[in-house]
């Protein structure tokens, strides 16, 4: 196959190892940056340029798109889709996933579990959202924060309506979550692919720190899932719609509960905690969605 990889970072450490992984199972593989797409919106006949220059022929896609390019990422997704191209995840599931308000409330719908989490916009309703949750300590996060950025851990409730009535002066959204504290700095990553899970690590905060995340010092280690958490990941990716996902969740003392659905998981500290070849998963569902497309 002919591959593209969606990046804007070809030296990253996720999109080297898929690039790899790809040419170690024969396939042609090309990295572009999705912001260089022009768009070409036609009846009949959707076409994308490259740096104003014909495309060329490709029968696949690996969408490694940033929070920051959302839209005009997912919608060059989309006219690969519309092309009649495999994507390894769809432009619906990715965008789907990225907004974090709409993702735990259709994960609360189908009764995936999930921290208690409440969004205002008035302030007058900050502390009462705040007291509904328990009160402090609570989490604090903007809708578009990634790799644990934008995640705040308020300790009593006049902190938490301080930073959050700050933020909506910024014209920030923010999210106001129930703090497990059973799970104090420590959280489980799943690699889910194709309605499998193929990796999983528990991440631990290190120091004062609350976020596990492993940009932010996490310590990981290997983990083999318990029935429950394996289905309460495989069913989250597959009710957002993804081929293709990391799961990050709390383990509690009312079982699993999901905090975010990544579409475009980093693979350095999974891949390095499990050793496992989470890249040569995501590019073999990949060739199996193309053989899909043929039947």
């Amino acid at each position: 196959m002919k591959i593209v990889i969606l990046s804007r970072g070809p030296n990253l450490y996720s999109t080297k190892r898929l690039q790899k992984a790809c040419i170690e199972r024969g396939h042609t593989v090309s990295i572009f940056n999705p912001l260089q797409f022009s768009i070409n919106v036609k009846q009949g006949n959707p076409e994308l340029l490259y740096d104003n220059k014909q495309l060329g022929e490709f029968d696949a896609i690996i969408p490694r798109i940033g929070a920051s390019i959302t839209l005009f990422g997912t919608a060059v997704v989309r006219q690969f889709e519309q092309m009649g191209k495999s994507c390894l995840n769809s432009s619906l599931g990715i965008i789907t996933a990225r907004d974090k308000l709409s993702s735990i409330q259709l994960l609360a719908r189908h009764n995936i579990g999930i921290p208690q989490t409440i969004f205002v916009k008035d302030s007058s309703l900050v502390l009462p959202a705040i007291k509904e949750l328990g009160g402090a300590p609570v989490i604090i996060k903007l809708l578009e924060g990634t790799q644990g950025k934008g995640v705040i851990l308020a300790h009593t409730n006049k902190v938490a309506e301080s930073i959050i009535e700050t933020l909506h002066t910024t014209k920030q959204n923010v999210l106001i979550q129930k703090f497990v504290q059973e799970s104090k700095g420590r959280d489980i990553r799943a690699i889910v692919v194709g309605n499998t899970v193929v990796a999983a690590m528990r991440r631990t905060a290190q120091g004062d720190e609350f976020r596990s995340n492993v940009h932010r010092g996490g310590v990981v280690e290997a983990v083999t899932l318990k029935e429950s958490y394996n289905h309460a990941v495989t069913k989250a990716t597959s009710i957002l719609g993804l081929n293709v996902a990391g799961v990050d969740m709390l383990e509690t003392d009312n079982g699993p509960q999901i905090i975010e659905v990544n579409a475009s998981p980093g693979l350095e500290g999974i891949e390095r905690a499990t050793n496992i070849n989470v890249a040569k998963h995501f590019i073999e569902f990949l060739e199996k969605l193309k053989r899909d497309k043929k039947q």
